[in-house]
């Protein structure tokens, strides 16, 4: 008896109905997996806010050191604390409220020093306690490098001035050359550095490796990375951005003025 002939479309059907099995397969492993990524995430931003304050520890649950750190939302245009029940702090969108036609902002190209293209209206901040006193803040920052968007978290002393630390967590910079800005020995050299000067002018500067400075010019200068100076350049203009009149000063005015408690 002679075989049948196979159906010329055969093999395509077969292909088509895996493809729409694995598709299903993937989409069902990712709606599943995204309540643990999100709390991994979550975890590797509190990770890297205690990292930038100094208070990481290995041995010891990230949840639980980060008992001592309070966040708080701030309106970066005047500085001021928001209180808005209709915001939750822990599933906040900071980028997310960027692109926002509502909660972000296009920044003028003459502005944009950071390159960032647009600046959302609340910040998170995070308050550092130490009982009932503030002893420092960690601030998310964000700016343009040579490849990439480079993200990280500053952290500054409760005289509102002093670096205690830094911590660059997330960016696509080249590897061995710019990508050094994720290693802590680097980020070391940010530690005692000043934000500004003694007439509140902001005076902190990344700059070229191994330029020579006065003794008042190195209270407010980082090494920049040897073979990696657009790179350097994007970290000192991210800087000069995030803690000017743009960024974090208004908030610094309002808590030198007892802001808080706002």
């Amino acid at each position: 008896m002679a075989k049948a002939k196979e159906h010329p479309l055969k093999p395509f059907y077969s292909v088509l109905v895996l493809a729409f099995a694995c598709s299903a397969l993937v989409a069902a492993a990712a709606v599943g997996l995204k309540p643990y990524q999100d709390e991994n995430k979550s975890l590797d931003q509190k990770k890297n806010i205690l990292t930038a304050a100094g208070l990481f520890q290995q041995d010891v649950s990230v949840d639980e050191q980060f008992g001592t750190i309070e966040a708080r939302l701030v309106d970066l245009s005047s500085g001021n604390f928001v209180e808005d029940a209709n915001i939750d702090l822990t599933t906040y969108d900071q980028l997310g409220a960027a692109k926002d036609q509502d909660n972000g902002r296009e920044i003028d190209p003459a502005t944009d020093i950071a390159g960032i293209k647009r600046q959302e209206k609340y910040s998170l901040v995070y308050l550092v306690k130490d009982g009932d006193r503030f002893d420092q803040v960690v601030l998310p920052i964000r700016g343009k490098g040579l490849w990439s968007t480079m993200y990280g978290y500053v952290a500054i002393d409760a005289n509102l001035n002093t670096i205690r630390g830094v911590s660059f967590y997330e960016h696509g910079e080249t590897p061995g050359l710019g990508g050094e800005i994720a290693n802590p020995r680097w980020q070391k050299g940010w530690q005692d550095k000043d934000l500004y000067d003694q007439n509140n002018e902001l005076a902190v500067s990344v700059v070229k490796s191994g330029t020579q400075s006065s003794p008042e010019e190195q209270a407010h200068q980082i090494d920049g990375l040897s073979g990696a100076t657009i790179t350097t350049q994007g970290v000192d203009s991210m800087m000069q951005f995030w803690f000017g009149d743009h960024g974090f000063k208004p908030f610094f005015e309002q808590l030198k003025n007892g802001g808080l408690n706002g």
